[in-house]
């Protein structure tokens, strides 16, 4: 394992994502600016500077020349990748929490947090090719969910939407009426707030991480529970090998209690499990505090972690890694 450790935020990490080619990382905090690097060597490339709050989420399109942030400052901001330029804010009534393209990148789902007496929402923007011509306005809105959500991801081919949050129910929508397709069945479902959610390559099936110390994977198409991962500290984050049958699980002790632990009573390692037989195979250490973020290099050779202490380290696999047996 060759770690690289990055410093370039001063608060809590939040939210990490690969582009396409795996050659560039963006990185988002609590600072208010998200970053680019170097995937390679952990040079920073830059910084998109215009959020009045925590930047909670960010996508980049397929081509790598936009990327998308939602805010604590109610807004989802467009940004041009090579010159850092804003190229437009959507505005909410509340904050925004997270933010997807679809397939195309024709589309973009945003979901903002409740606030004042004003309900949480997913809501679908078009996204315009020429960025002078883009609008603000809504294709769809969606509401069901109580209280934060978390994330919400496109579904195959664009045609549905799959959210999570706190009220820790998995929810499956059509993206073109709004109708609730599937919600999961409570007895095999997560029992407190799911923090995170994956798909995987194909986007067959999808992983979810909870605070109530697990990870689960669904079959996208049926909502089936296919297989558990249980751990022990919250699951904050949760990532899939494009390359092996191996999951990644990150999270630890709550940030509030962090003062009073031993960082080897945290947990605040990233667990590797074995994807078919469940079973814990190793774990990567190296932050001294909760991992909030977890993302794989769309190669496999690699994948990086952000944490509460506000560092990001990209891990680079050696040839041992891929010679694990269970």
């Amino acid at each position: 394992m060759r770690p690289i450790l990055l410093k370039g935020h001063e608060r809590p990490l939040t939210f990490i994502k690969y582009n396409k080619d795996g050659d560039l990382l963006f990185s988002c905090a609590k600072d208010h600016n998200p970053n680019v690097w170097f995937a390679d060597n952990g040079e920073r490339l830059g910084t998109y500077v215009g959020h009045n709050g925590a930047v909670w989420c960010c996508d980049v399109s397929r081509d790598s020349s936009r990327l998308i942030t939602g805010s604590g400052d109610s807004t989802a901001k467009l940004w041009n990748v090579r010159t850092g330029e804003q190229l437009f804010s959507f505005h909410f009534k509340c904050p925004a929490r997270s933010v997807e393209f679809s397939v195309g990148d024709r589309l973009a789902v945003i979901t903002t947090d409740p606030f004042m007496g004003v309900p949480s929402a997913i809501h679908v923007k078009r996204i315009a090719k020429d960025h002078a011509a883009q609008t603000g306005e809504s294709v769809l809105t969606l509401n069901g969910h109580q209280g934060k959500i978390n994330r919400a991801v496109w579904g195959p081919l664009n045609k549905t939407i799959i959210s999570v949050g706190e009220d820790f129910v998995i929810r499956i929508w059509d993206s073109e009426t709004g109708k609730l397709l599937k919600k999961n069945e409570a007895a095999i479902g997560h029992k407190e707030e799911i923090k995170s959610l994956v798909k995987s390559k194909d986007g067959s099936h999808f992983l979810t991480g909870s605070r109530d110390k697990s990870a689960k994977l669904w079959d996208t198409r049926t909502l089936t529970l296919i297989k558990t991962y249980v751990t022990q500290p919250p699951v904050n984050a949760v990532a899939m090998s494009p390359l092996l049958d191996h999951v990644v699980l990150g999270g630890g002790q709550d940030a509030t209690k962090v003062t009073t632990t031993d960082h080897r009573a945290g947990h605040f390692e990233a667990k590797f499990f074995d994807k078919v037989l469940e079973k814990e195979i190793g774990t990567v250490k190296g932050h001294f505090s909760p991992i909030n973020a977890l993302d794989f290099n769309p190669d496999g050779n690699s994948f990086s972690t952000g944490g509460e202490d506000g560092y990001v380290r990209i891990n680079h696999f050696d040839q041992e890694y891929f010679r694990i047996k269970v």
